[in-house]
């Protein structure tokens, strides 16, 4: 069967199985207690991280018995093009399905959260993305100039939590995999680019550890703010996408949030991070990242939310790199949805040995623009049509080995509401 079709079909069924217990909406979000604290849920993101308390969350909620479920996916088929004589023309298509299980006992809570993808049908290689780099689709060549597909396994996290009165909470978090407190919340579950097929090339200085076999995070919460530290197994995901993988608990984080109001969410996180590259592993980081969200509701349906973000990886050897990243995206209305992203990174890895470039640093720079128009199939079920645009901004060496490349993406959507 076309691979392309199993996501859609595992969409559908998923979608049969949760439409006759739906009972919320956004409201009723606002009103539910989190899973880290007494705050609204819809403040909580990827992870363990905090978004905005005014952000809507998509999906489908039920009850049965004393238990809240929540499931959450989409399927994107995408024709991509990225121009130049470093690009490529393929289509693929990508998913993500989460599944979410909550139940409270008096002052504790237990949660239980699963994210799948199945990226891996889309083969080791990945997808075309100018200037992406890391990981690797066989264990001895770097991928560049691709984004690499998602483990089937990219949560299987359970997080219990005690509410300690007075707006204070203590809380627990264990994944394998799952994600570490460093960093904002991950691309795909940022509302101000989770609408962008095309991930961040920022990706490897912001939120890379998304997926990591082996997390525990401790955490306390009091009023607007939650400190939280994390140990977790430093070492990306390999080649192999369907497995679970192992190791100990090599490296550690820190990260302090702060919501001063319902529109914004401010974080700071540092981390260091044994070995995080399989093709170098005598090399560890020390990663540093700043980010500040604003979510702002309009209308009957429509919001606006961006996010600004800074990483710094210090590679140890090696050289210290930064990543800046602006993205934002606005729903006029509960059909169109306009989204942009510009980034800056410092790299070294676009170039490999031979080439006069290899191990330099270069700063480029990157900006997408682009739309999507939805339709509403059935209750909770819409399919959307959009397209982006990209441009680049490249030093002189670089420029002539990409030859001043465009990119664009034409996509079709299915995605839960």
């Amino acid at each position: 069967m076309n691979r392309s079709v199993v996501r859609w079909v595992v969409l559908a069924l998923s979608l049969c199985l949760c439409i006759p217990a739906v009972y919320a909406d956004d409201g009723d979000a606002q009103n539910m207690p989190g899973a880290l604290g007494s705050y609204p849920m819809t403040r909580e993101a990827s992870g363990t991280s905090w978004q905005p308390d005014a952000s809507a969350m998509e999906g489908i909620m039920s009850m049965q018995d004393d238990w809240m479920h929540m499931l959450h996916g989409y399927v994107d088929q995408v024709y991509d093009h990225q121009g130049g004589p470093r690009g490529a023309t393929e289509n693929f298509s990508e998913g993500m399905f989460m599944a979410m299980a909550e139940r409270q006992w008096g002052a504790d809570t237990l949660g239980l959260r699963s994210m799948l993808s199945l990226d891996p049908l889309m083969g080791k290689q990945g997808y075309p993305l100018l200037l992406q780099s890391g990981e690797t689709p066989d264990g001895v060549h770097p991928l560049i100039d691709r984004q690499h597909p998602h483990d089937l396994f990219m949560e299987l996290a359970v997080i219990y939590s005690h509410d300690l009165g007075d707006e204070r909470s203590l809380y627990a978090y264990a994944g394998l995999p799952g994600e570490p407190a460093l960093g904002p919340p991950t691309f795909m579950h940022r509302e101000s680019g989770m609408d962008d097929p095309e991930a961040p090339i920022s990706h490897h200085w912001l939120d890379s550890t998304h997926v990591s076999y082996g997390v525990v995070t401790l955490g306390y919460v009091f009023g607007t703010l939650k400190l939280e530290a994390s140990a977790f197994h430093g070492r990306e995901p390999d080649q192999f996408r369907w497995n679970i993988e192992t190791g100990r608990l090599d490296s550690a984080a820190l990260r302090v949030s702060w919501n001063p109001d319902e529109h914004w969410s401010l974080q700071l996180s540092r981390g260091y991070i044994h070995s995080p590259e399989q093709l170098q592993p005598e090399v560890d980081q020390d990663r540093v990242t700043a980010s500040v969200i604003y979510a702002q509701p309009m209308g009957a349906g429509g919001r606006w939310t961006t996010t600004v973000a800074w990483g710094q990886d210090r590679n140890k050897p090696g050289h210290t790199l930064d990543a800046w990243l602006a993205e934002s995206e606005l729903m006029p209305d509960a059909h169109d949805t306009f989204f942009a992203r510009a980034e800056r990174v410092q790299e070294d890895e676009l170039f490999t040995t031979g080439s006069p470039l290899a191990g330099d640093v270069t700063g480029v720079g990157k900006l997408s623009i682009g739309y999507i128009h939805d339709w509403p199939l059935a209750a909770h079920l819409k399919f959307g049509v959009g397209g982006l645009v990209s441009a680049y901004a490249l030093p002189g060496q670089v420029q002539t080995a990409y030859a001043s490349p465009h990119s664009y993406m034409l996509f079709l959507r299915l995605k839960l509401d």
